[in-house]
């Protein structure tokens, strides 16, 4: 097996992504757009999306980073409109979507239509957390948005399997129809609850952070195995037991939440820099195999299935937000007001991903009588140009759009303020512990270690406090920043005699390794992450 296409890929896919946070567009745009050129540059080779490997490796680790870092409590707040995106607007976008596709294009039976609208009905989880989080969306649209990518993947490729059995002539009806969706569903969910509580359990008792983040690793894959294994949904597996795990992370020690942050951190980076650049790579096979259609008169389809996407998403969106409102009173009085600003984002966020893209290379080439399976070239074409257009039409104006509504973005006053709140009432109560602790002769002290016990409590409650105050007239910094950069300095400097220590032969690498993994923890401690995720 010739690893160096792999290799460059992910090398480049990677830099790409890198550079992508110097620029104001997002990653996702400029690795499309660099699949895209590189597609037909001479010697790079072919990258095909195999569905085999894309839907059982590429996605449960996908979605289970994406779950963990989700909030379960903001999802069950908001799960009425979660629950009407990832599955009421799915299975309604595909009926609405394959009709339109059917009436469109000449020739393309039904069937084929119907499982062209469920390949490309579902919003990509990657996607729209990648916007999301770049755009720093409020709050609540942004649990919803990630709420419904979490969970449509699901009911898509169920509603596929559906119209694809129609399609093939193996025979479907509604009530079919009906029990495969509850056996994906109900036996997803099932999995996952029977998985969550082990694994949790699992996770606290291993007593090493290697073998914790190794099972951590795993996890995902086991979950969407198992659950398909029995004819559910892995996807909803994997979700279920990311929000269980992630809900319950503090109850995992201080090593392995930092080592598994790491670990995650930098699977997520690299398989959502390779997913969106073989996106753009897919454009040569895509065109390839067109044949009988010609380019031209593809495009016109292409644009109108497109349209009709965009067009039905907003039919749907905008009735799920205010008709339950008007219809149940209990409804509005429980869910926060709003205007038509937040469906407006909402519906126009709907940017499709390499989910659809592998699901429609999943189609069978024929049919059960082994006639060639009608359309097929050209579903796959239109759900390539589906995901382009969405990403890169709604993907480059959505910023634009949000700058035109002026939507309230996240108060980062606010959020400091209630972060100093939590952190100095966590404090008293660790001011109270001391107390009692040093009390108790078993526990005795010197009193200059004592005084450093609190003076790191001290230091800890008065550095989000400080956060809020004055900056310096100098340098711009607030007090805690200016900490951070001496602090920095200070250990800076120490890091440099051991090093010089080592090349003098006075100390040994792996003691200089040792004290200068002091000094990382020492810095680390007195940093604190700035952003979403660092970014």
């Amino acid at each position: 097996m010739d690893v160096l296409p792999l290799v460059a890929l992910v090398a480049g896919s990677a830099a790409i992504a890198g550079a992508a946070r110097r620029t104001p567009v997002a990653a996702p745009l400029l690795l499309v757009a660099a699949g895209l050129i590189a597609s037909y540059v001479p010697g790079v080779p072919t990258y095909t999306l195999d569905p085999h490997i894309v839907l059982p490796l590429l996605l449960p680790p996908l979605l289970y980073t994406a779950a963990v870092d989700s909030s379960y409590l903001d999802l069950r707040a908001n799960i009425r409109p979660v629950a009407l995106l990832s599955v009421g607007y799915v299975l309604f976008a595909t009926v609405a979507v394959g009709w339109l596709a059917y009436l469109l294009v000449p020739d393309l039976p039904l069937t084929a239509a119907l499982v062209l609208g469920a390949v490309i009905a579902p919003p990509d989880a990657v996607a729209a957390t990648a916007i999301a989080r770049r755009l720093r969306l409020p709050s609540r649209i942004t649990t919803i948005l990630q709420g419904e990518s979490l969970v449509n993947d699901a009911t898509a490729i169920t509603a596929f399997k559906v119209a694809l059995v129609a399609a093939t002539g193996a025979g479907a009806t509604w009530a079919g129809g009906l029990r495969e969706f509850a056996l994906a569903s109900l036996g997803g969910i099932g999995v996952g609850l029977l998985l969550m509580v082990p694994l949790h359990w699992l996770r606290t008792h291993l007593r090493e952070a290697l073998l914790q983040n190794t099972l951590s690793l795993l996890i995902p894959f086991v979950a969407y195995a198992l659950a398909e294994q029995v004819g559910a949904s892995g996807v909803l597996a994997v979700v279920v037991v990311a929000l269980y795990l992630g809900h319950r992370s503090w109850q995992v020690d201080f090593a392995t939440r930092l080592q598994e942050h790491a670990v995650w951190k930098m699977v997520a980076f690299v398989l959502e820099s390779a997913v969106f650049a073989l996106i753009g790579l897919q454009l040569p096979f895509v065109l390839e195999g067109l044949g009988t259609y010609g380019v031209g008169e593809s495009l016109l389809y292409a644009a109108g299935v497109f349209v009709a996407v965009v067009v039905v998403r907003f039919i749907w969106v905008y009735p799920a937000t205010f008709l339950p409102r008007a219809m149940f009173r209990r409804i509005k009085e429980r869910e926060p007001e709003t205007n038509w600003t937040a469906p407006l984002i909402v519906g126009w966020a709907g940017m499709r991903g390499v989910v659809s893209l592998a699901i429609a290379f999943s189609i069978p080439l024929t049919l059960d009588d082994h006639r060639p399976f009608p359309g097929r070239n050209l579903v796959l074409f239109l759900t390539f140009t589906t995901v382009i257009g969405t990403l890169v039409v709604q993907g480059l104006t959505l910023p634009v759009l949000i700058r035109v509504l002026r939507l309230p973005g996240r108060d980062r006053q606010a959020e400091t303020l209630a972060e100093a709140q939590a952190q100095s009432e966590a404090s008293a109560a660790a001011e109270r512990r001391l107390d009692e602790l040093l009390a108790d002769e078993r526990n005795a002290l010197p009193e200059p270690l004592a005084e450093r016990l609190r003076a790191v409590l001290a230091r800890r409650r008065n550095a989000v406090w400080e956060r809020l105050g004055a900056v310096n007239a100098v340098t711009g910094e607030s007090a805690d920043e200016t900490y951070r950069r001496l602090s920095g300095e200070m250990i800076e400097a120490e890091r440099a005699v051991f090093v010089e220590l080592r090349d003098r032969r006075r100390i040994d690498d792996e003691m200089m390794r040792t004290l200068l993994r002091r000094l990382d923890l020492e810095e680390a401690a007195a940093y604190r992450e700035d952003g979403a995720d660092g970014t």
